[in-house]
């Protein structure tokens, strides 16, 4: 049975191999232009800092050096139902300097557009076991975001030997740029 997250809650993964999903539905906007979100991770170290460059994994760099972390491509609609990307992480393979890895989704070129995340609904995050395909745990997003075009989801981090997952839910303005140089 998969535990239902709130903001701020954090629980102990159960499985070291998962798959990160996430999800969203979106609005239709006065300009009428389509939307595109963008799933990001950042894996820190210690001192909350990516550790190299090739750690940031996203749309243009989908797999981290270690092979842990692995970006599933861009869904530039966000159409249909389920997740619309994916990240597959593997704990056994993360780099022994690794601490925590920050789960964030962006909205591309949110000012020409003019979107924010207060025209997104039905978002949400969830680890899924790889091994059995099943749902561990799920958070949903219910917070109405009415200027920020950034969203931290969610964050996996290790604390005495242990990796947990603490729902974050906290938007911000700014894009990924912004969360380039709040890690770096």
């Amino acid at each position: 049975m998969a535990i239902n997250l709130q903001k701020g809650q954090r629980e102990k993964l159960t499985t070291g191999n998962f798959t990160v999903g996430l999800g969203w539905d979106t609005n239709t906007t006065a300009t009428g232009a389509d939307f595109d979100l963008d799933a990001s991770v950042f894996i820190l170290g210690d001192n909350k800092k990516i550790l190299t460059d090739q750690h940031f994994v996203f749309y243009n760099n989908l797999k981290s050096p270690d092979g842990a972390v692995e970006h599933t491509g861009d869904n530039r609609t966000g159409e249909g139902d389920g997740d619309d990307e994916s990240i597959r992480i593997d704990l056994s393979k993360i780099d022994d300097k690794a601490t925590e890895i920050c789960i964030v989704v962006t909205i591309e070129d949110y000012e020409a557009r003019k979107q924010n995340f207060g025209q997104v609904r039905n978002s949400f995050v969830r680890i899924v076991d790889n091994s059995s395909n099943e749902e561990v745990m799920k958070f949903e997003l219910d917070e109405d975001f009415s200027v920020e075009t950034a969203v931290e989801f969610g964050r996996i981090y290790k604390r005495n030997g242990e990796w947990k997952f603490e729902a974050i839910g906290t938007g911000m303005p700014g894009g990924l740029g912004d969360f380039l140089n709040k890690y770096n």
